[in-house]
């Protein structure tokens, strides 16, 4: 990871900067594009970058006493003040590692066009919240059109308004109509009252520039009126989901309660179920995680449930969920078995497929217990010795076994 020219050290692993924004420039580039690399070699190896020792720092190196004493890249963070961390980093590593391995299929992109129509979204407003103000239904076109302006799709900026705004009741809320503060901006701390804005329009404007800034690296159409915008890390948050910063692969996001992203999308599902005020079937997806709260353990989300239980069989540990939170499969504890290998050639692999690499090791004759069993490239089924069930990296074609 290349170090931004414009720093200078000073001792040991300290340094001063001259030019902070354009450091940081660079340390959000390098940071990304190691991300890629980092993904690209544990897709090829078929590694786990959450897993203990496989992706490490040179400073964690040296605490395992097997690099020199630097600091980087954590000291580089650190003192620039990105809020990078090596947890951060691997947890970003997994979330680029495709969609077979990120979850990513199905999440909802924050940049484009608006599902949702104004009347939608008025008639949920309504729906929830009766007692509404004209003035609140006159202003619901304008998350459309700023929206539209800056590229952000409008019915997800409405949605986070009625989560922020307890659907314009305001009950419990840190803002109040008469600040035209409809997303919670500037909300930082309890007992903060937040930003105020001149006009709806401003408001609106200012949420839809800032989930821009979360969202997507492209520079504003209009000029920029959120205040916040400077104190976001340009692109963190491409999906919905991830604007939450519990969720987040970098840890980086709008709020910091637990589900965040999902809450907006549940409000969002509801306002494409209305159509002149009555409810019509949503799409359904049912993704495949360890646990519902554990989003950054998802492996992939499925329109079809067989689909999801494929995936979910295939994933020891992880069940099937739907989009209330709720457990609908979970996969029945594999039960190891014996074989016997009649050949003295059979190839182990570090990974189920003809396309991972081999170990250099070959089982012999006999018979061998298998823990765990993979779909993969050359075989109909692969199977895991117990001898190498601890770091999983000891597979076997068991089109060349029989089961005893």
């Amino acid at each position: 990871m290349c170090e931004p020219a414009c720093i200078k050290y000073t001792a040991g692993s300290n340094f001063t900067c001259s030019d902070t924004v354009t450091a940081k420039a660079v340390a959000e580039r390098t940071y990304k594009a190691a991300v890629g690399l980092f993904a690209m070699l544990c897709n090829k190896y078929g590694l786990d970058p959450l897993a203990d020792g496989v992706v490490i720092s040179h400073r964690e190196g040296h605490s395992r006493g097997i690099a020199s004493n630097h600091g980087d890249p954590e000291h580089l963070w650190a003192q620039l003040g990105t809020g990078y961390t090596m947890d951060s980093f691997r947890k970003a590593v997994k979330a680029a590692m495709g969609s077979a391995s990120s979850g990513t299929d199905g999440y909802t992109k924050i940049m484009g066009d608006a599902t949702a129509t104004a009347e939608q979204m008025k008639a949920y407003l309504k729906a929830k919240n009766p007692g509404v103000a004209q003035s609140v239904l006159d202003m619901v076109p304008l998350y459309l059109s700023e929206g539209k302006a800056e590229g952000v799709r409008g019915d997800i900026a409405f949605a986070q308004s009625c989560l922020e705004t307890g659907n314009f009741t305001f009950f419990g809320s840190a803002v109040t109509l008469s600040q035209n503060n409809f997303c919670g901006m500037g909300v930082t701390s309890n007992g903060m009252k937040g930003n105020s804005f001149g006009t709806p329009q401003l408001s609106i404007r200012a949420q839809v520039q800032h989930l821009k800034a979360y969202a997507s690296t492209d520079a504003l159409k209009n000029a920029c009126i959120d205040p916040r915008f400077k104190y976001v890390t340009r692109g963190c948050a491409e999906y919905a989901e991830w604007l939450g910063q519990k969720e987040n692969p970098a840890g980086k996001g709008w709020a910091a309660g637990a589900g965040y992203g999902e809450k907006i999308l549940s409000i969002l599902k509801g306002i494409l179920g209305m159509t002149g005020g009555e409810s019509k079937p949503a799409e359904v997806w049912y993704r495949v995680r360890k646990s519902w709260a554990d989003a950054s353990s998802q492996k992939g989300a499925f329109k079809s449930l067989d689909n999801a239980k494929k995936c979910a069989d295939e994933n020891p540990g992880h069940s099937v969920f739907d989009e209330s939170g709720k457990a609908v499969y979970t996969r029945a504890a594999f039960k190891p078995y014996l074989v016997r290998v009649s050949i003295p050639d059979l190839n182990i692999r570090e990974a189920p497929g003809t396309d991972k690499p081999k170990t250099g090791k070959y089982t012999g004759i006999g018979n061998f217990t298998i823990v765990e069993e993979a779909d993969g490239e050359g075989a109909s089924r692969w199977g895991l010795l117990k001898s190498y069930q601890e770091k999983r990296n000891g597979w076997i074609s068991l089109d060349h076994a029989s089961r005893i």
